[in-house]
């Protein structure tokens, strides 16, 4: 029963987002990338999410409903990758693709070699030296209480008591998500926050910097293992404050705003990155762009309600540099689309929280 879990937990966290990430597959170079498809799937299932389980939340609904909502939720994107997936191979001609042959020195493989050695060090230590932050008693009880309770947001997560819709946090239901999982495998919420999501979420953030190390060393390939081992430094060594971004990415990555600053600003970077080369090379740009771009702001709502803002603004300052450089201000128009959905969650944390 426990291997039949952990299966499933597997399932959902890595394979059913990578193939959710089929959506996406051609819509940047190197799009069609394991680690690009992976996050980008798990972007719009998180954005997806955060717009089904808010109004549920704010009619004070049960969490049996978000549930199954979400459950039918991807298996309509289950659905959709499938569909264009095999439409992609279907217009594919028959060829061989002669690729580039890069002969990789002893060097390289050794640092290949000790970042992935590196990076299954910290998944280790984030399991074996995994401890009870004071948050825990907020956010991991509430997926408890949720799973428990099929209530959200409106009983006392350190008494159990019954009080009025949190509203504040229920704008950013991470920890419901959390629930869902628990849900669905049966593994306990305490297990899925402390042990499940660090073992997926620190991978997804490598995954980001090496997507961004690709397109920043793409004429210098062999860098790109030196770059990751010392970003892997970097973060082991980063645990100067209790709230650095180090400390929540590898000790505090249940929480919706570890997620933030690991892995959504650092995606919402790469994604700007890969529009702005688009722009330089006059390419156009397709709709995939613009929902991805979305998907990943709307992520930034459901981990913190400051992600509303932050996000927002790193667009905007993007599409204004943008717009003034390459003189495209069409370009605005759908960034400032991409938008809407932040400004209304903003507008109801102010209305009602």
């Amino acid at each position: 029963m426990i291997v039949l879990q952990i299966g499933w937990m597997a399932i959902l966290l890595l394979a059913v987002p990578y193939w959710v990430g089929q959506i996406f597959a051609d819509v940047n170079k190197g799009s069609k990338k394991p680690p690009f498809l992976w996050i980008s799937g798990q972007m719009l299932l998180w954005a997806g999410f955060q717009l089904l389980c808010v109004p549920v939340i704010l009619r004070k609904g049960s969490f049996g409903q978000v549930v199954l909502f979400f459950s039918m939720y991807t298996a309509m994107l289950l659905l959709l990758a499938t569909v264009l997936f095999f439409r992609r191979k279907k217009k594919q001609t028959l060829r061989v693709l002669a690729g580039q042959k890069t002969e990789k020195s002893r060097g390289c493989y050794l640092a290949w070699g000790l970042f992935w050695g590196l990076l299954a060090f910290q998944l280790m230590m984030a399991v074996v030296m995994t401890y009870a932050d004071g948050d825990d008693s907020y956010y991991v009880a509430m997926s408890g209480m949720a799973v428990d309770s099929n209530v959200m947001y409106q009983k006392i997560p350190y008494t159990g008591w019954p009080t009025e819709l949190d509203v504040r946090h229920g704008l950013a239901p991470f920890p419901i998500w959390i629930a869902y999982l628990s849900e669905v495998t049966g593994i306990r919420t305490v297990c899925v926050a402390h042990i499940a999501v660090p073992l997926a979420l620190i991978p997804m953030t490598y995954g980001i910097y090496y997507l961004l190390a690709d397109r920043l060393f793409a004429k210098r390939r062999e860098s790109i293992p030196v770059f990751l081992i010392f970003t892997e430094i970097l973060v082991l060594f980063g645990d100067y404050s209790f709230y650095s971004v180090e400390n929540f990415m590898l000790a505090r990555s249940r929480q919706g705003k570890a997620a933030l600053g690991s892995i959504v600003i650092p995606m919402l970077i790469l994604l700007l990155l890969l529009l702005m080369e688009k722009l330089q090379e006059q390419q156009r740009t397709v709709p995939g762009d613009w929902i991805l771009l979305a998907s990943i702001l709307i992520t930034g709502c459901l981990c913190s309600t400051l992600g509303a803002l932050l996000t927002c603004m790193l667009v905007g300052i993007t599409g204004l540099c943008a717009a003034f450089c390459y003189r495209r201000w069409r370009f605005l128009i759908p960034m400032a689309a991409c938008c809407i959905p932040c400004v209304i969650y903003a507008g109801i944390y102010l209305l009602l929280a």
